[in-house]
């Protein structure tokens, strides 16, 4: 069978595959719902010890982060396991399609909102060591935290709605446990469903840029501090409201390391779901699953 009619069958198939098994969605499940729950349990502790002072702006988008990919988790990997339990595939589990829908608006908002918040974090240090004074006098304070968080949720949830209002469209994908947006050209399909995917997976790329940019930047003034013989810098911070702490170069290079680790994290820890889950799928579906939350 040619790869585009294996793709139209996966679209409409309603019983799955004797062969399939949920082994490793349910292994990628558990290692998701630990690690997010590891890392909830060890910003906790880093919280009580730091008693008595208010959390960093970091730590806020840390926390943030961690419950965001969480709650992407819960939302979407218990549906693929369910899908598993009674044999059938989403397009079969309820009808219109609604269950489809749902999985395809979760896996593109979570994604999204997930790359918005590393994003953020990323902003947040390049501003806080090469631009302090602006820093301090507009983003550090808590008003601007809550309305750019409510604005990036705002617009991931908005930009992944638009396949629902007609631009784009959602479709299942082999073996018929995930659906996502269409990826391809298909016949009799819009002109608009291949531009939003394009649209979609451009902008990930584009933040992705972005995040490794405000890294090398903090990396470069982390380099000149350390030429420069400074072995701490002061920096404005949510835990002196009238002024700032010093925060030792060791700490900034903590956050750093930090940043990269779930930079690539975030880039490459979906590569086993999208070779397993996409190798029947569109050209563009194995490229894009590997920025998507499990």
């Amino acid at each position: 069978m040619s790869g585009s009619g294996s793709a139209s069958h996966c679209e409409t198939q309603e019983p799955l595959s004797a062969e399939e098994s949920p082994a490793i969605s349910a292994v990628m499940f558990s290692a998701g719902l630990l690690g997010n729950l590891s890392a909830l349990a060890l910003l906790a502790r880093r919280r009580l010890g730091r008693r008595g002072r208010p959390l960093s702006l970091f730590h806020v988008l840390v926390t943030v982060l961690v419950l965001t990919d969480l709650l992407g988790t819960c939302l979407v990997s218990p549906v693929v396991l369910a899908s598993y339990g009674r044999n059938r595939t989403l397009v079969a589990l309820a009808e219109d399609r609604r269950l489809c829908l749902y999985f395809g608006f979760a896996m593109s908002f979570f994604g999204l909102a997930t790359m918005l918040v590393l994003f953020a974090m990323a902003l947040e240090r390049c501003l806080a060591l090469g631009q302090p004074y602006l820093y301090e006098r507009f983003v550090r304070r808590r008003s601007a935290l809550l309305l750019a968080l409510l604005a990036l949720y705002a617009f991931a949830a908005a930009f992944c709605a638009l396949p629902r209002l007609g631009f784009g469209a959602t479709v299942q994908y082999c073996p018929g446990t995930w659906c996502f947006i269409q990826m391809r050209a298909a016949q009799g399909a819009a002109g608009w469903d291949a531009a939003y995917s394009l649209l979609y997976a451009t902008l990930l790329l584009l933040l992705i840029l972005a995040v490794l940019l405000c890294n090398l930047s903090v990396t470069r003034n982390l380099v000149g501090m350390h030429r420069r013989g400074q072995t701490s810098r002061r920096l404005a911070s949510l835990e002196q409201p009238a002024g700032r702490r010093r925060l030792s170069m060791s700490e900034e290079v903590d956050h750093l390391i930090l940043l990269a680790i779930m930079t690539i994290t975030f880039i490459v820890c979906s590569l086993p779901f999208t070779v397993s889950a996409g190798a029947g799928s569109p050209w563009l579906a194995p490229a894009l699953g590997g920025l998507l939350p499990l």
